[in-house]
């Protein structure tokens, strides 16, 4: 656990407890001056798939266009810093400890969650920064999360799909009502399904929000082997992408439509909008790269933990996979569901390697991991104490043309090198 994480912890109480509602955040919102309109313009930014994308292509563009600009994520992967970049770089750590010792100041008489402590911290950075425009993702649902005491300009839901059913309810209605709480009344949200909630629809139409649809008003078609992004009376080609994976243009044209929604506060021209989505970088999400050389297996890392991203997932390894073998390592969380997330991948995988994730007492063991397995069919899989260890087991024997899978959880791919995913320029 990195210094960071562990003072946030400590602030916190145990890291475990996670106590939704807004009523702490908005009393310790009042001691520090923060308002719950932030003088920049604002995205908020939920969804069960996709946020961090989203929100590292709206990051990417409006600095494209000349903006300063601030982005706040979770959960991070190596370090807490990285849950705020300020004009694209990583706030520092000296940053970060100072504005949370203001928090800890005034939230003396309430105590705070781990996610809201380091939400107002954030926050507090974004207004010192005077940034021209703030995205801020949701950490969980959205109607009592605490990403939702702050008001947004343009209110954007990626997906809805099953996933935290434990807080957030049992059916995709239930979910799209919780992200649907980031709505305002009259202010324009983007919703990024193709097969959309009704609730989220019904949510958007009793507070006469414009609700902007993918499929409906904005869609991204391959076009001759081009991809073609068309919105707002306009088709514009898509620049080539780093991030793999066939749901990344959904996420992309989600982005871009949340820009047409801002254009009069915060105008882009349309060569920003290919440079921005041409530079952008997001580690672990269907990332590709080959630490071994050209000679070694290439290496497939994916946060991917809930049965949606997991299709999308194997929807990309049937595409990519050819004629080579693909050995998997995996680690989750046991309240995620385990044989629906590993069901999809079970032609696709000639050998698994399951871990233990040591930072967190939410995880799964190996040994989960292995049962689930055997009941879905599979003979032969291997428990490791940890990712290094299954790692070095799952590569070896493969070569140029084979895959290593990493996936299941951000605690499992921040188990692999960062100089394996992070790259320069």
């Amino acid at each position: 656990m990195d210094p960071l994480t562990a003072w946030v912890t400590a602030l916190a109480g145990p890291p475990e407890g996670m106590v939704m509602g807004l009523e702490r955040m908005q009393a310790v919102m009042a001691r520090l001056g923060l308002q719950a309109r932030l003088p920049m313009p604002t995205i908020l930014v939920a969804g069960t798939n996709g946020k961090g994308s989203t929100v590292a292509t709206l990051e990417a563009i409006y600095a494209a266009a000349g903006y300063h600009t601030a982005a706040y994520t979770s959960p991070h992967l190596w370090r807490f810093e990285e849950r705020l970049r300020l004009d694209g770089r990583t706030a520092r750590a000296e940053l970060w400890q100072t504005h949370l010792g203001r928090v800890k100041g005034a939230s003396a008489a309430t105590p705070l969650t781990f996610f809201e402590i380091s939400t107002l911290a954030a926050v507090l950075m974004i207004t010192a920064a005077a940034a021209d425009v703030a995205i801020l993702e949701v950490g969980l649902g959205g109607r009592l999360d605490a990403v939702n005491a702050f008001t947004p300009d343009c209110s954007v839901i990626t997906t809805v799909d099953l996933d935290h059913q434990a807080w957030l309810g049992d059916s995709r209605a239930a979910i799209g009502r919780e992200k649907a709480g980031i709505l305002r009344p009259q202010v324009p949200a983007v919703y990024g399904d193709l097969d959309p909630c009704p609730s989220v629809e019904t949510r958007a139409q009793t507070l006469h929000a414009p609700l902007y649809r993918l499929g409906r008003d904005f869609r991204v078609d391959g076009d001759g082997g081009e991809m073609i992004w068309e919105g707002w009376g306009v088709r514009l080609p898509l620049p080539p992408l780093r991030l793999c994976g066939g749901g990344q243009w959904m996420n992309i044209a989600v982005a871009w439509a949340s820009v047409q929604v801002l254009q009069k506060r915060l105008p882009v021209p349309i060569q920003a909008l290919a440079q921005g989505t041409e530079r952008l970088r997001l580690p672990g999400r269907c990332q590709e790269s080959r630490p071994w050389g050209l000679g070694g297996p290439l290496l497939l890392a994916d946060v991917a933990h809930n049965p949606q991203a997991i299709r999308q997932l194997a929807a990309f390894l049937t595409a990519r996979k050819g004629e080579g073998r693909c050995h998997a390592v995996v680690g989750m969380l046991r309240d995620k569901d385990l044989s629906g997330n590993l069901t999809p991948l079970l032609p696709l995988v000639d050998a698994w390697h399951c871990v233990n994730i040591n930072d967190t007492t939410r995880a799964a063991t190996a040994g989960d991991l292995i049962q689930v397995l055997q009941v879905l069919g599979v003979g032969s899989s291997t428990a490791h104490p940890g990712v290094p260890e299954a790692v070095d087991a799952a590569r070896r024997g493969l070569g140029r043309g084979d895959c290593l899978l990493v996936f299941g959880s951000f605690h499992t791919v921040s188990q692999l090198p960062a100089a394996w995913l992070v790259e320069e320029g």
